[in-house]
């Protein structure tokens, strides 16, 4: 399974409005913690992959004001989820082979890396909103630390159609009004670890 995935900075109010006059629909909204690991065999920065567990609950809400408090009030369980994710395969997105499991257990989970030798690395805390547009996942996200973005996406099986896969998105992206050629193809785990060693350097 390949993510062709692309992602830019942008007003998720502002392209909430047009994906609503567009006639999209909002599928789900959730808040996640995604606990990055190391691995103790080979580099992820070098190799460009990346091990998380994901923690998320249900934002009923939304990701509008005062949603992060709701779902701090809501009973409903978190799910969990151990993904890998491989090196960029394109140029022009953030395509990448991903594999994923639910975890039943989180802590459990986190004891087997552990007992492997792989280490928490780092903490991505965001919130997100999901809408059905013209074949593509929109989300909306709300990343602690780094401010807001959109991102379009569609998994695909095979390879060769990444690319064809890849200008749909970009296409999908300027009727939303968003510029492709502002894309951000790295990680907002990378994101966050960038920001704390120029903060370092200070």
């Amino acid at each position: 399974m390949f993510e062709v995935e692309i992602k830019v900075p942008a007003d998720v109010d502002a392209v909430r409005d047009r994906l609503r006059k567009a006639g999209a629909e909002r599928v789900d909204a959730r808040r996640q913690r995604d606990a990055y690991y190391d691995a103790p065999h080979r580099d992820f920065a070098e190799t460009d992959e990346a091990l998380r567990v994901r923690r998320e609950a249900p934002l009923p809400d939304g990701i509008g004001s005062g949603a992060a408090e709701t779902a701090d009030r809501d009973p409903t369980p978190e799910t969990t989820k151990l993904t890998y994710k491989g090196p960029l395969l394109d140029e022009g997105s953030k395509t990448r082979a991903e594999r994923e499991t639910e975890v039943a257990d989180p802590e459990a989970a986190a004891g087997i890396l552990a007992g492997l030798g792989f280490e928490p690395a780092a903490t991505v805390e965001k919130r997100r909103e999901f809408w059905a547009y013209d074949g593509f996942t929109v989300t909306l996200d709300a990343v602690d630390g780094l401010g807001e973005f959109v991102e379009i996406e569609r998994s695909v099986d095979d390879e060769t159609a990444i690319e064809s896969v890849r200008d749909d998105a970009l296409a999908a992206l300027d009727r939303l009004g968003l510029d492709g050629a502002e894309q951000v193809r790295t990680s907002y785990l990378g994101l966050l670890l960038a920001d704390a060693d120029a903060s370092d350097d200070e």
